[in-house]
């Protein structure tokens, strides 16, 4: 019986070999000895992969693809089953605790040499991982391709990577049980939320592990966590050990309310983001839990049961912190189970998030903060409301362009911003509730006797909304009027930059012009390619670096901002992160959403660490001009050609073409892409405070704070005073 070969697609083609997909489809209309389709249809037809691999290494076209994609190939055109994906997710932890050298000599291996000590690695760290122990050997011969691209993506993308790609395909459809992932700067707002000297924290609904990583990063020394999906736990049990790799991990797998694996066990704190919306959570066999101390949950109320089961698993005093829907704090099949948490003093604090937090995307989620009450503790006489939605786009996001498939907009949330704010209210709060100043519109403390209405409702923007009263006519005036001195100034450097006389065209057609890619300039001497790489080994820092030193993250290229990352998120990376100078091109690393995917890096920059979603360019000046570069790689036909994915593009650096141009002629085409990036700054600055100003100035007369003016309004002729341009 012949063997199986793998097939790949056109899109896999053009990843393995690191070209564009007009690339593929010009090579098989012009040379007549590219492989014939095996398989699939005219229209999507499949080739051997084998045949393939042949024929580009016939033509000295080296697999450049980015390790994620190459190890999405694989593992997409082999055959899967849970003992290979969990043989996989273990063989991570090995690669990622090698150093690079011992990395490069397994992949001079045969496959069957690699296969070998694969298995033999793997078996002693089955034991150690959720789930039955697979049978054994875990890998054969035909397993080394995935093996190599598996050790590639470690080296190269780091563990996590690694483990989110082989995680993939059990996951496809997680978003329609209401499983969510939990953002990297959100789980660490979560984290701070939770005091200092936490000892011991679980998450009753791991999923990848991200919010007890987290927590861990802040001393946390033992982590228990559980997930009703094998795969997610095994994951989360092996991307903590390497994130945290002095804790004790503790991981199971079952589901949670229906089968606690944790029965019985208190922790110093809970954290959760649990699937929302989900109406068999066991309602009907649950009905007489001990758990259900403030009431037994409605069907559709499974978040609150989720909140009565982090709790049930609290010691007296101890902290919760869960991601929850909004509709938790007012769905009217809620109301007395909130009542009687808001009534016994377990609900400390509801923090609502701008929409474009956390998936889902379009929904504004809300953070609980919980304690559970202590026999013979004090009186909680208040509950504290704080509203980040509400801010302003300059305070809690930009709003951007949303893909094809909704039309929506997201929001590009400032998160150093956020969480700066969010942790300075809620550490005025818990040192002294009773003194607490209110930030009318942002945050505010109820009483606990006013939220015990027919209601119940804890929605922060119900809570802080700004009365009549607490508005000072005297001060709005002025801060409109400042407002309105800053736009003008605003508007007027946007005339002067709007300034483009002398740009002229080049004639009848297009200039053309020789390219070369990145890859080949940094091979001649002329950049130097540059990015941060997960590493658990912690070296020694480069030299200019500070472990206080900001991190530049690709939503601060977005944004036009200054570095506003923090530099625990990059853990042991920080070690080996780039130092930027003055004169780098810094790359964003995913394509898509609105801003400049490239940008020049200047004083504000310099000596801030390079965060994990940029690729950095460092020009010699003598040969390459920064902004030229930078005009030129950021482009939108550059970006797409360089960029591989799906739903998600990320940014080959090597693959971005740059024109051949005598040095003068660069520094001129250098000089005009300063220009428009001035232009840039300048349109984005007067469009914020345009807003500003309009929401003061609207919510000054709704609110009987300012008066219009006096004699007839002014009015501008034409329609375009009134509508918005098309």
């Amino acid at each position: 019986m012949p063997e199986t070969t793998a097939h790949v697609t056109a899109a896999e083609i053009s990843r393995i070999a690191g070209v564009t997909r007009a690339t593929v489809s010009n090579w098989r209309r012009r040379h007549a000895d590219f492989p014939a389709p095996t398989g699939g249809t005219d229209t999507s037809p499949l080739y051997d992969l084998g045949a393939v691999r042949a024929w580009l290494g016939s033509r000295g076209h080296t697999q450049v693809a980015d390790p994620r994609e190459e190890l999405r190939t694989a593992v997409r055109l082999q055959t899967s089953d849970p003992d290979s994906t969990t043989g996989r997710i273990a063989f991570v932890l090995t690669l990622a605790r090698r150093s690079p050298d011992e990395t490069a000599a397994l992949a001079d291996l045969t496959d069957a040499e690699l296969a070998a000590r694969a298995s033999e690695e793997v078996a002693g760290l089955l034991a150690s991982l959720p789930g039955p122990a697979p049978a054994s050997p875990l890998f054969s011969v035909p397993d080394g391709t995935t093996l190599r691209a598996l050790l590639r993506c470690v080296r190269e993308a780091g563990g996590p990577a690694a483990l989110t790609v082989l995680a993939e395909r059990e996951l496809e459809d997680s978003a329609a049980t209401g499983v969510y992932g939990t953002p990297e700067p959100l789980a660490q707002l979560v984290a701070a939320l939770l005091p200092a000297g936490v000892a011991r924290v679980l998450d009753p609904a791991c999923g990848s592990g991200a919010l007890l990583a987290a927590a861990a990063g802040r001393g946390t020394t033992e982590l228990l966590g559980q997930d009703s999906v094998p795969v997610q736990a095994q994951r989360a049990a092996v991307g903590l050990r390497l994130a945290a790799p002095r804790a004790e991990v503790t991981m199971r797998i079952g589901d949670s309310l229906r089968a606690d694996a944790f029965d019985g066990l208190t922790a110093d704190a809970v954290v959760c983001n649990p699937p929302y919306g989900d109406r068999d959570w066991g309602h009907d066999e649950l009905a007489y839990d001990p758990r259900w101390a403030y009431g037994v949950p409605g069907r559709s109320e499974s978040e609150l049961a989720w909140v009565q089961h982090c709790l049930a698993h609290l010691v007296p005093g101890g902290w919760a912190v869960l991601i929850l829907p909004p509709a938790t704090a007012s769905r009217a099949s809620g109301r007395r189970v909130r009542a009687e948490l808001v009534r016994g003093g377990a609900v400390r604090a509801v923090l609502a998030l701008p929409a474009g937090a956390a998936p889902p995307l379009h929904v504004g989620l809300h953070l609980w903060v919980l304690q559970r009450p202590e026999p013979g503790g004090p009186e909680r006489r208040s509950v504290l409301f704080v509203d980040t939605a509400g801010a302003s786009a300059s305070e809690a996001g930009e709003r951007t362009p949303g893909g094809p498939r909704t039309g929506a907009s997201r929001v590009s949330v400032d998160w150093a911003g956020l969480t700066a704010r969010t942790l300075a209210q809620w550490g005025a709060f818990t040192a002294d509730p009773d003194r607490f100043t209110a930030d009318p519109g942002t945050a505010r403390t109820v009483p606990v006797v006013d939220l015990l209405d027919d209601l119940v409702d804890l929605t922060p923007a119900r809570q802080v909304r700004i009365s009549r009263t607490e508005v000072d006519p005297a001060e709005l005036s002025a801060r409109t009027e400042t407002g309105r001195r800053e736009l003008t100034e605003a508007a007027r450097a946007l005339l002067d930059a709007a300034d483009l006389t002398g740009w002229t065209a080049p004639g009848g057609s297009v200039r053309e012009w020789r390219t070369a890619t990145a890859s080949d300039l940094a091979r001649g001497g002329a950049l130097a390619l540059l990015r941060t790489v997960p590493d658990t080994k912690g070296p020694e820092p480069e030299e200019g670096a500070s472990a206080a030193a900001p991190v530049l993250t690709g939503a601060d290229i977005a944004r036009g901002t200054g570095p506003t990352g923090d530099p625990a998120e990059l853990g042991p990376a920080t070690a080996t992160a780039p130092v930027i100078a003055a004169g780098d091109v810094l790359v964003r690393a995913i394509a898509g959403g609105a801003g400049p995917m490239a940008r020049v890096a200047d004083e504000r920059d310099a000596g801030a660490l390079l965060g994990p979603q940029i690729h950095l360019l460092r020009p010699d000046p003598a040969r390459l001009d920064s902004w030229f570069l930078a005009g030129f790689v950021g482009s939108a036909e550059n970006v797409a050609g360089a960029s591989t994915g799906s739903t998600v593009l990320h940014v080959a650096p090597g693959r971005l073409r740059v024109p051949l141009l005598p040095l003068d002629e660069q520094r001129r085409y250098g000089e005009a892409f300063r220009h428009v990036h001035r232009l840039r700054a300048r349109a984005r600055q007067a469009a914020r405070l345009a807003e500003e100003t309009a929401a003061l100035l609207a919510d000054g007369l709704t609110g009987g704070a300012l008066l219009p003016t006096e004699g007839p309004p002014s009015v501008t002729a034409g329609p375009s005073a009134d509508t918005e341009p098309a």
